[in-house]
Formats: C-alpha cells, sequence, structure tokens
C-alpha cells in the first residue's frame, strides 16, 4: 500500500470574445496563472520528528469536520486531473502510475482531517482504517502520504484513563498494543506493549518488530495462559524471541515467574507449538520411585497426528528392576459417520530382584474398542463396537492403573455388532453380533462368535385396505423370527487358542407367533397367541452304560438334529380408577385427594408335554435292571423340549397411588399432583395340571420416590403358600395349614439411592472424559468407588466444568451457603428358603463433595458391609484451584490399594507438560 498526497486541481478557464473588457480580462488570467504556478511549485516538507505524535498534537483546529463519516479513496482520487494540451504537441513526461491496487476506506466519530502541509490525515475517537486484509482501529489514527506510515495509538478519556488502544488486525491474526507504526509499502511496522493471544496463550511483548504476515521478532515478552493479564499469577520472561503465528514461538533464555517473583526455572531456549490443528510431538513421562521395582518413567511416549481422522499416542513405562508397560491409544473421528477409540495395553511386571525368594514375573494385557455410528450416517445399517477384555486381574495388577474404580469390577464384557433393515412390506431385519463375558474371580469366559438374528415385521393378513383394524380377524398377525449362535465357554489359560473352541455349542431357533387382540364389553382387553419353535442344533448326545466302569456315559454325536414345540397363551385384563375425597368440604385441607389405578389381569398357559423327544437308557444295578431317561438335546444352547404337560393360569395386579396437595404458594389455586406409590405388583400362578405344589410363590415388588424424587426406593419380596418338612423340603401342604402363617417370606430385597446437594452445589468434579474411561472399562457412572486419578488427563476440562460454563461472580464475602453434595446406596437382601432366615447381604455405599471455598474442594468415597463388617474401597480427594494451574491429592488410607497421588500442573493443553506429580504404589500382594 503506498498513499500519495492528492494533486491540486487546476480551474479550466474558456476564452471569450469579449473586447468591451480586454485590459481587465487579460490582468484578471496574469494574476490566476501566477498564483497556481507558485502554488503547483510549493514542496511540502515534512517535519523531522518521526515519532507517535501525542494526543494534544490533534488538538489543531480540523479543516474539515465530519461526524460518523466513512470515506472511500479510490485509486484514481490520487492521480494528476489531466490538463487541457494542444494534441500537436507530444509532452515527454510520462503519467504517474497507479500506486494503489486496492480501495482504501477510512471513519472516525468526531472528525476526520487533512493537513495539506504535513501531508497528513488526523483520525479522532473509533478511527478505522482498512486496505487489502489489514485492519486497523484506535482512538486516533495518522496517516503520513509522503513516508507511507501509519500511526495508531489510544486516547485519554475525562478521567485521565488511556482508552481505544490500538487493534491491528491482518488476516486472522490480531495484535492489541499501546501503539502502532506501520509503513503501508513494506508491510513491516513497531508494536509497543502489545498483547497477542495465541491458541490459548496470550504473548505481553514490550516491543515487536513486523518482518511480514508470518514473522514477528520481539524483545521482553512475557508467555502465559493466565485470564488476568493485568496482573498474571505466572509467565515466562522472554528476553528476546521469534513468533510465527499460528505456528510456533521461538525463544532465548527464558525465566519462569510467580506473581513477578524469578524462579530457579531457566531455560537456554524454549519451544512454544501455537498450532492450530494438532501436531505430532513428545508426551514428556512422570518420574517416581516404587518400592519394589525401583526408579520409574511413566506415561511418556510419542504422540502422532496421522490425518486429522486419527491419530495415536505410544506411552510407555521404565522401572529400573526391568519391569515396563506399553500402551497404545488411538482415536478416529469422521463428522456424520462414526467415531471410537482403541486400545492396547500390555504390562510385563517383575517383583523384586531375580535371586530373591519373593521374586516373580507376571505379564497382563489389557484391549478395548469403542466403536459409535452416527445416526444421520445409514438409517437403514448400523454397526457398534464396545470391548474390553484381557487379563482378569489387569485392573488389580496393574502398576499404571489410572482408573481406580475399575478395580471393582468383577465382570468384562463386550460387544460388538452390525445390523440392517430392508425396507419393504413385509419390512426384513437382520444383525450379526458378537459377544464376550469374562469373570474376573473365577476366570470362566462366555463367548458368541457370532450371534445372527433375523426377523420379518408383523403381518396381517386380514387387515383392511384402509382405516384402523378392528375385531378379533382383523387383528391376527404374525411374523418370523430365527436366532442361531456359536456358543462357546471356556477358561482363561485357553482364551485366544484353539483349546477354546473344543465345547463350542452351535444351534438355531426358529419362531412363528400369531396373535390377535380384541376387546370385549368395551373395558376388557383380550389378547391370544400361539407360538411354534423348531430348533437345531449340532451338539445331539446318546447315553449308555458302561457296565466296566458301572456308570453312565455320555458320548457327542457331533450331527444335526432338531426339535419342533409349540404353545398358547391368552389373557385379559383391564384398568380400574378410583378417587377418595378427603376435603369435601372445601375446609382447605393439606391432603385433598387420593386417586388409585388398578390393573388387573388373568392369563392362561397351555404347554404341551414332548415326551417323544425322550429317551430312556437300562442301567444294571444290584437290585436289577433300571432305566434312566434323557434327552438327546440336552446340550442344546436353546433348552431341552418339555417333558411335562402344563396348564397354567396367571393372576396379575398392579396399582398406582397418587395425591392432590394444597401447594404452598397461596396464590396457586390449583392443588398439587404428587406420586405416593410408583407401582406395587402382585403375581402368582397355578398349574391346573399339575399334581402337587399346584400353586407358585406369590412375588411382590414395589418402588417409589420420596424427598422431592431424590430419593428411590425399590423393594420386593418372595411369599411362598407351602410348609416345609424336617429336611427343609417343600412338601404340598399349605404353611397356615402347618401352623404357620398365611405365607412363608423365602427372600426379599430393598436398595435405595438417594442423591442431595445445595442449591449451587455440583454433581461431580469430574470431566467427562474421565467418566467415559471409567465406562468404557466397565465401571460405575457415578463417583460411588472412587474417581480416576489421572488428573493430568483432567487438567484439559477445569473442574470438570464445561469451559464455556459461565462462572459465578465472586463477591468480596464468601456465600455463607457452603455448596455441597452427597449420594447415598443402600441394598439389603434376605433369604430364607430353607429356614436359614439370614441376611444373606448388606452394604453401604456413599459418596459426597464440599466446596469449603470458592477455590477449596474435598471429597470422598467408601463403603461399609454390615455383613462382613468392615469398609470397602475409601477414597479421600482434595483439589485447589490456582487460577492457571490446579492441584490434586488424592489419597486411599488402607486396604488392598491403600496409595496416594500428588499432582500439580497448568490447565491449559498449551502447556500440560509443565506438571510436577508424586504418588505412592499400594503395597505388594501375593
Amino acid at each position: 500500500m503506498s498513499i500519495q498526497k492528492p494533486s491540486h486541481t487546476f480551474t479550466k478557464i474558456h476564452l471569450k470574445a469579449l473586447h468591451t473588457q480586454r485590459l481587465n480580462i487579460l490582468f484578471a488570467l496574469s494574476f490566476t496563472v501566477f498564483i497556481n504556478t507558485v502554488c503547483f511549485a510549493q514542496k511540502d516538507l515534512p517535519e523531522k520528528n518521526t515519532g507517535i505524535p501525542s494526543v494534544e498534537d490533534t488538538t489543531e483546529t480540523p479543516q474539515e469536520k465530519e461526524t460518523d463519516t466513512t470515506v472511500t479513496i479510490l485509486p484514481e482520487d490520487f492521480l494528476e486531473t489531466p490538463k487541457e494540451i494542444d494534441s500537436t504537441k507530444n509532452d515527454s513526461i510520462q503519467p504517474k502510475t497507479q500506486l494503489l491496487s486496492s480501495t482504501v476506506t477510512y471513519k472516525a466519530t468526531d472528525y476526520m482531517a487533512y493537513k495539506k502541509k504535513e501531508s497528513k490525515m488526523y483520525l479522532y475517537n473509533e478511527a478505522e482504517v482498512y486496505y487489502e486484509d489489514m485492519e486497523i482501529k484506535a482512538g486516533s489514527i495518522i496517516l503520513d502520504f509522503d513516508k507511507d506510515l501509519v500511526y495508531a495509538y489510544g486516547i485519554k478519556d475525562t478521567l485521565g484513563n488511556y482508552t481505544q488502544k490500538p487493534s491491528f488486525k491482518q488476516g486472522t491474526n490480531e495484535i492489541i498494543p499501546d501503539s502502532i507504526i506501520f509503513n503501508t509499502v513494506t508491510k513491516k511496522g513497531l508494536i509497543y506493549n502489545s498483547q497477542t493471544e495465541q491458541n490459548g496463550g496470550t504473548l505481553i511483548t514490550e516491543t515487536t518488530k513486523k518482518i511480514n504476515d508470518s514473522v514477528y521478532y520481539v524483545r521482553n515478552a512475557k508467555f502465559t495462559t493466565a485470564e488476568d493479564l493485568d496482573d498474571p499469577e505466572y509467565y515466562f520472561l522472554i528476553s528476546k524471541g521469534k513468533i510465527v503465528p499460528n505456528s510456533k514461538v521461538i525463544t532465548g533464555p527464558t525465566q519462569m515467574h510467580i506473581y513477578d517473583v524469578p524462579t530457579p526455572v531457566w531455560i537456554p531456549f524454549a519451544f512454544f507449538p501455537l498450532t492450530k490443528t494438532r501436531t505430532s510431538g513428545i508426551i514428556f513421562p512422570s518420574f517416581g520411585e516404587d518400592g519394589r521395582r525401583g526408579y520409574f518413567l511413566q506415561n511418556g511416549g510419542y504422540y502422532f497426528a496421522i490425518s486429522d481422522y486419527v491419530d495415536l499416542a505410544t506411552i510407555g513405562d521404565y522401572f529400573t528392576n526391568g519391569s515396563y508397560g506399553l500402551r497404545l491409544e488411538s482415536k478416529y473421528a469422521k463428522r456424520y459417520k462414526f467415531n471410537g477409540n482403541v486400545g492396547f495395553r500390555y504390562e510385563n511386571l517383575i517383583t523384586s530382584e531375580r535371586g530373591f525368594p519373593d521374586y516373580a514375573k507376571n505379564t497382563i494385557y489389557n484391549i478395548r474398542w469403542s466403536h459409535a455410528q452416527d445416526s444421520k450416517a445409514n438409517p437403514n445399517s448400523r454397526f457398534s463396537a464396545s470391548v474390553n477384555l484381557g487379563s482378569s486381574n489387569y485392573y488389580q495388577q496393574s502398576v499404571n492403573q489410572v482408573n481406580l474404580p475399575n478395580t471393582q469390577n468383577n465382570t468384562l464384557a463386550s460387544s460388538v455388532s452390525y445390523s440392517k433393515t430392508f425396507q419393504g412390506e413385509p419390512q426384513a431385519n437382520i444383525s450379526l453380533t458378537a459377544t464376550h463375558s469374562q469373570n474376573t474371580q473365577t476366570g470362566i469366559v462366555n463367548m458368541t462368535l457370532p450371534t445372527f438374528q433375523g426377523s420379518i415385521s408383523r403381518i396381517y393378513p386380514f387387515a383392511p385396505k384402509f382405516g384402523a383394524k378392528k375385531g378379533i380377524i382383523q387383528n391376527i398377525n404374525f411374523q418370523y423370527n430365527v436366532r442361531a449362535e456359536n456358543r462357546i465357554n471356556t477358561e482363561e489359560e485357553f482364551f485366544f487358542k484353539s483349546e477354546m473352541f473344543d465345547d463350542a455349542k452351535v444351534g438355531a431357533k426358529h419362531s412363528v407367533p400369531i396373535a390377535t387382540n380384541f376387546k370385549v364389553f368395551d373395558y376388557f382387553s383380550v389378547s391370544a397367541s400361539a407360538n411354534f419353535d423348531e430348533v437345531w442344533t449340532l451338539n445331539p448326545i446318546r447315553k449308555y452304560y458302561d457296565p466296566i466302569t458301572e456308570s453312565i456315559l455320555t458320548e457327542e454325536l457331533n450331527t444335526f438334529d432338531a426339535f419342533r414345540t409349540y404353545n398358547f397363551s391368552t389373557s385379559i385384563g383391564t384398568t380400574l380408577y378410583g378417587m377418595f375425597n378427603l376435603d369435601k368440604k372445601n375446609e382447605g385441607k393439606k391432603l385433598q385427594k387420593i386417586r388409585h389405578v388398578v390393573r388387573p389381569s388373568i392369563s392362561y398357559n397351555i404347554n404341551p408335554a414332548f415326551d417323544n423327544y425322550y429317551d430312556t437308557v437300562e442301567v444294571i444295578d444290584a437290585d436289577g435292571t433300571t432305566q434312566s431317561e434323557y434327552t438327546r438335546f440336552e446340550n442344546s444352547i436353546f433348552g431341552r423340549p418339555n417333558k411335562n404337560f402344563s396348564s397354567a393360569i396367571g393372576i396379575g395386579v398392579s396399582n398406582n397411588f397418587e395425591a392432590k396437595v394444597r401447594d404452598k404458594d397461596t396464590t396457586n389455586l390449583e392443588p398439587k399432583k404428587i406420586t405416593l406409590l410408583n407401582n406395587l405388583n402382585f403375581s402368582t400362578s397355578y398349574n391346573v395340571a399339575g399334581d402337587s405344589l399346584n400353586w407358585s410363590p406369590l412375588r411382590v415388588t414395589g418402588g417409589l420416590q420420596v424427598l422431592n424424587n431424590k430419593m428411590n426406593i425399590n423393594f420386593g419380596a418372595t411369599l411362598d403358600p407351602y410348609a416345609l418338612d424336617a429336611n427343609n423340603r417343600k412338601i404340598n401342604t399349605f404353611n397356615i395349614n402347618n401352623g404357620g402363617s398365611l405365607f412363608r417370606m423365602t427372600s426379599a430385597n430393598l436398595t435405595l439411592n438417594y442423591s442431595l446437594s445445595s442449591k449451587s452445589g455440583k454433581s461431580t468434579t469430574e470431566s467427562q472424559s474421565a467418566i467415559n474411561e471409567r465406562l468404557q472399562g466397565g465401571g460405575r457412572a457415578d463417583d460411588l468407588f472412587g474417581v480416576s486419578e489421572d488428573f493430568a488427563d483432567q487438567q484439559f476440562n477445569r473442574d470438570g466444568i464445561d469451559e464455556d460454563e459461565e462462572e459465578e461472580e465472586e463477591s468480596e464475602l464468601y456465600n455463607y451457603k457452603i455448596p455441597w453434595n452427597v449420594r447415598f446406596a443402600y441394598a439389603v437382601n434376605y433369604s430364607n428358603a430353607a429356614r436359614q432366615d439370614e441376611i444373606s447381604s448388606h452394604s453401604l455405599m456413599f459418596s459426597g463433595d464440599i466446596e469449603i471455598s470458592p477455590k477449596w474442594s474435598i471429597g470422598g468415597s467408601s463403603s461399609y458391609d454390615f455383613k462382613n463388617k468392615g469398609f470397602g474401597l475409601t477414597q479421600l480427594r482434595f483439589q485447589r484451584d490456582l487460577l492457571s494451574w490446579r492441584m490434586n491429592f488424592s489419597w486411599v488410607p488402607f486396604g488392598t490399594y491403600n496409595r496416594w497421588n500428588f499432582f500439580i500442573g497448568i490447565k491449559s493443553s498449551l502447556l500440560k507438560d509443565l506438571k510436577y506429580e508424586q504418588r505412592r504404589k499400594p503395597d505388594e500382594q501375593l
């Protein structure tokens, strides 16, 4: 950009033949030519002072004054106005070339003044200048046309405060300094006392020299991620450095200061990445000492930014006694398509030293994969995965376990599924699913590789083409379902080995249900259904008696076989409503009405006997030959055919209780509806075809919510009408006829969940990433088993709060209502099936957090087993918000996993490697 001073405009004079005033006209013409010649030859010399003019320099009376005016200067405005010349003469002076390649636009609120002697344009109050990709805003701007310089600085308000600091923006880079000198031709400039935000960090410089759009040199600069830039709690003082915007900062000697106090943290040079996109780089490890394995380096490695869709982090641990660990973590995502992550963790653990009696070596591993498909990607097909498999003792023995709560998991589970829908009439659905379930206590592994399911939507052959279906005939419908499985049951030592397929079972089940529904007497709903099943198996058996061993042996035939069954069921039900008015006289009672909803139902089921699928084997014993009955489908994964005919009547009643109470708000005339009992259900059945013990135990279940729906209570009980004999075996005698009560309680359970917090209390201090980590490992979503100890990862999301969430305004006196929250989970189970009359399990889990000050919070979680009289996993947590830093301390004071972990580090992900972490490992267990 080059700015040229506007040329003078000559007045064009057209001569006329005016002979009457010949002398007067000649004198006026001569004087006009003389004046214009002097003005054209005059050269305006710039002032010797090239510094930034003071605010007082703009107080001179402007030649032109406008308010809120925008002026656009076009390139042709800076060219000489052509003079009329004789066409017969050729001028040897070439016209000036155009110096501006684009339009210059400027404006100001108070005035815009051009001084011809100085060849400068003055803009005052909210001044703005635009040229190409350059944008300058300031309280006052001066354009020097002779030197092609732009001066920008703030102005003082009536109180003497320096306001409207310049804002220099070129492209995506923006700088807010105290003042600017900028050359519009060379694009170089000097910037004083600027503040530049670069990807979460702020660079406060005393002097900045702009070389071009991509290179800046700074002197005496402060680099910080603090929010309070006027008084940052910490910064790195850079004596000199080079900035490449949105790329990097390269510095010379750099020293860390905390509240302007220099610290011993000093380095001869530094490199700060400023890229907006992910880049590959080193992951700095944490260090410490382990009592059994020596000194260690943990969580160090390298991060690979492979592309915009996938990355890879390789992280390792090393102990001086030879133990090591390796973790590969990768995340991938494609917008509107899918996202997920995959991880592999392996650890080779050595205890003590070779040659010592307590020397031991163990290897553990864990594989995790999570994949989710966007619902918009394909409405007719879906693929998902949630995999968590590996060594059963991985979470319990890992020396780098970042998720303490997962040590309480008893099961590792996985599922990978694909489903597809074929549109049409009827609609068809298919799915393939592979599942895995691993008991960490017994090491038993159950898998399905795979499970195939297919179905065709319901078909109504007698339904009308238009209108609703009515009656028993029009509602007749049927469908087809198929399920095929390859089920594997093995032990962990044979996992991923050929031996795991030795006991595999393969089978399929085809099902065709036929159903209908209709109403009778307008108030009763009736449904009827018949079901036909065909079961295929590749694992039929044959039993025979071996006289040598005098036992019955089983032989697997490994051939195809099938059996077919059918059954019939029907049910009838209705809904009854009752309203009890407790305030008939409108006396203003607190409890006004109670509403009771009852849904009774009766069902009837018939299951024929399919004894044709049963065979006998002759057993020769000392008393002679006897027969033992069996079916060759005993190993079928979909069960065996029914041997005994059953004809049963089922009875069920569900209840719901609601109430209307007077609202505390007297201005609200309508009563408030509350739920007294969500549900109270009773169910039993009577076997008509049975010769004894016809009645099934009565099952009672219920649930309610109290304390403003903050406490959930669920209960259940099993009541048996039959008595027990002296050997605690059930007999065909009613308990009431045996000298007892009407029912004998054989089992009962009660669970209670309670969550309570102050109005300003937060439910959790964890980040969502930490919660997802725990869920993916098979843990709980809440913190009743503790929270993650990976504080270095939590620093990305401060206090688990979304960064976009508005922070509460702090007052001079802290609010006397201290934020807090507490959670309880209580469970008790009672068993009395054989007169044991005992509490089989009885435990209480609890956790809570309290914010004792705006920056201090403490929390903890624990559990107590009332049956075994002992505490479970107990964790105490302390957290301190240090503005740009955070400090965490976690402590497990006793138990198998007793440990402590201390962490302090910078919150910003830009400087996440500046941290200090110290921990104590749990005691080794044999």
